[in-house]
């Protein structure tokens, strides 16, 4: 596998590719997620191919949004299998990096250990103190999209989420749920009823 390689050239396309109002789903979030998988990785001990298929999972996870924000995970596996042989992956090592992918969808339903890490490291920010910036980017897009109107509408769909939301991993469980959980109070305290 020709990481480095692959890793540049998917940088590169999402840098110059992806439409510029994605105030979220950014190069700057695939920078973040990668950054919160490798720190996983380590406390989980993932190393080798492993840790190479799922950093390139990562790089590849919200690359759908090159062509559309509906079914995006789908379209990311196709840009993946489109690719990804040009880089010496094979068909299997493709179709366990597209099972990572998928598992980050909505609700999130890993099936392995390394499906676990890209969903914990997708969400990492749920339980950091950068949750409010990051949030409003998200905020910003979701506005964009209409798929919210108001602050309030904002901070319900945000409390839902929370309540809903667990990490997999037990290192993501110990670095990030308490936080969590404070960001989920704060929040349910700025909606009005």
């Amino acid at each position: 596998m020709q990481f480095e390689n692959v890793k540049e050239f998917i940088l590169a396309k999402l840098k110059n590719e992806l439409p510029e109002n994605l105030t979220y789903h950014s190069l700057g979030h695939i920078k973040d997620v990668y950054k919160a998988a490798q720190q996983l990785a380590e406390l989980e001990q993932i190393s080798g191919e492993d840790l190479t298929l799922l950093l390139t999972a990562v790089l590849f996870h919200d690359s759908g949004f090159l062509v559309q924000q509906k079914e995006h995970e789908q379209l990311g596996c196709d840009i993946a299998r489109q690719y990804l042989p040009e880089y010496d992956y094979s068909s299997q090592q493709i179709e366990r990096i597209c099972g990572m992918i998928m598992a980050t969808r909505i609700p999130q339903t890993p099936h392995n250990k390394l499906e676990e890490i890209i969903c914990d490291a997708d969400l990492d920010y749920l339980g950091r103190d950068d949750f409010f910036k990051i949030g409003n980017y998200l905020y910003d897009e979701l506005c964009m999209y209409g798929l919210i109107q108001t602050e309030n509408d904002w901070n319900q769909l945000q409390v839902r989420f929370l309540e809903n939301h667990s990490y997999f991993t037990a290192s993501a469980q110990k670095l990030r749920k308490a936080k969590k959980e404070a960001h989920l109070a704060l929040v349910k305290s700025k909606i009005t009823k």
